[in-house]
């Protein structure tokens, strides 16, 4: 299947509007069928929806969650895919005094029975500063528990843009963004007030801190962090900030109960005033990690992908997925033993578009792409794709405005 996916792509990624880089070679393999992204239908029936999260259970169903605004309330909702059909969809959790940001959003991890939710809360009435909080199930989402702050540190600053990833028996990893040094914001922007800083903890199954630390003192302040497991931990990634506002992308990955000092994917050399909303997306097989970004160094904006061999510990050159000023990055990517997939955002003149590419996992060759979906959004409005593979099938979900309202759309990638 996955040849005829592969052969699919050539045919339908061949069209004149297809952005594709020069250098690119593409696999010559030849075959009688043709790739189709077909619209996938996802369980939201009614109200405004986005901020889409999806994964892959344990047991390699698909777990969406997404946020639905009602009155003045935002509803935290989940739904678990199987493969053919999905099942009623339970509310996590819902809220008057939640933040609903088009690029910091909500996330879910699931262990076996054990599942977590996280999403943001405000810590004051009014202004920009939030919390995040985090709720456990141990019953496959029936029931949540209450929520329990993240971050301990009583500051009224930005604590968002979350990873998580769960650990043995049920415990839970997470790293996030956190404001307490930034003075009360993103004030860093202008160069005044404290840094934002990269903190990870652990939690045990019932939901208990089990350790907490700061990794890094002075990150980007808004941009996503990514997390992928590989066979010798966790691999972190984000957005580094240096002193002379160099915004690269770096990684760091859990060896036992240490990190590893955070390292760039590449030498960029971004140097960026203020911060992108743009940050990195980690997949992982083995010891084989990708990391996929957005970059606007020497006044280009391009999509890179970059292997490493060996957990994270190093790079080789990245690939350009696509350079212009039409590229919006926004990237997310997934893999297997047979492809490296990732998709990303353009936007010229005639619309906003989903694209999905696909590699051989070492990078050097590009076996297609295929333009998924047209949207009607523009800008922010659309926020991140999510991606994920269940068996060897790539199912997207993004977000599109409809009538003026944001609604969740699908696409899966299907042969003939």
């Amino acid at each position: 299947m996955r040849r005829a996916i592969f052969a699919a792509l050539l045919l339908v990624g061949c069209d004149a509007q297809s952005p594709r880089p020069a250098t690119e070679t593409i696999d010559a393999a030849a075959a009688a069928t043709r790739l189709e992204a077909k619209p996938w239908e996802l369980p939201i029936v009614a109200n405004p929806s986005a901020q889409p999260d999806l994964i892959e259970a344990s047991d390699g169903g698909l777990l969406l969650s997404w946020m639905e605004s009602e009155g003045g309330s935002h509803v935290l909702k989940l739904s678990k895919f199987d493969g053919k059909v999905w099942d009623t969809p339970r509310e996590v959790a819902r809220g008057d005094d939640w933040v609903a940001n088009w690029a910091d959003t909500p996330h879910v991890a699931a262990s076996g029975a054990t599942w977590w939710a996280h999403w943001l809360r405000k810590s004051e009435a009014t202004g920009h500063a939030y919390d995040v909080v985090l709720s456990r199930s141990d019953d496959r989402g029936a029931t949540w528990s209450a929520p329990t702050l993240v971050n301990t540190d009583g500051v009224h600053g930005e604590h968002g843009f979350v990873s998580m990833w769960p650990e043995a028996n049920g415990a839970l990893g997470i790293a996030w963004l956190d404001g307490r040094k930034a003075g009360g914001g993103h004030g860093g922007h202008e160069g005044h007030g404290g840094a934002m800083t990269l903190r990870t903890a652990l939690f045990d199954a019932t939901g208990e801190r089990i350790s907490e630390r700061e990794l890094d003192a002075r990150t980007c302040d808004c941009c996503q962090t990514a997390m992928a497991r590989t066979s010798r931990g966790p691999l972190l990634a984000w957005r580094d900030r240096d002193e002379n506002e160099i915004r690269d992308i770096v990684v760091a990955r859990r060896d036992g109960e240490a990190w590893t000092s955070p390292h760039k994917v590449h030498d960029d050399q971004w140097r960026m005033p203020a911060c992108p909303v743009n940050g990195p997306s980690v997949a992982a097989r083995g010891n084989d990690a990708w990391v996929a970004w957005y970059t606007a160094a020497d006044d280009r904006p391009r999509a890179l992908l970059a292997h490493s061999p060996d957990a994270g510990d190093g790079f080789g050159a990245p690939v350009e997925i696509e350079g212009g000023d039409a590229v919006q990055g926004r990237a997310a990517v997934v893999a297997d033993d047979e492809a490296v997939w990732v998709a990303w955002l353009r936007e010229d003149a005639s619309a906003q578009s989903l694209w999905l590419a696909a590699y051989t996992p070492d990078l050097r060759r590009s076996i297609g792409r295929v333009r998924v979906a047209d949207l009607q959004g523009r800008g922010r409005a659309t926020g991140f794709p999510q991606m994920a593979l269940r068996g060897d099938v790539v199912h997207l979900v993004w977000t599109d405005i409809s009538e003026g309202k944001p609604r969740l759309r699908g696409s899966v990638v299907v042969t003939h």
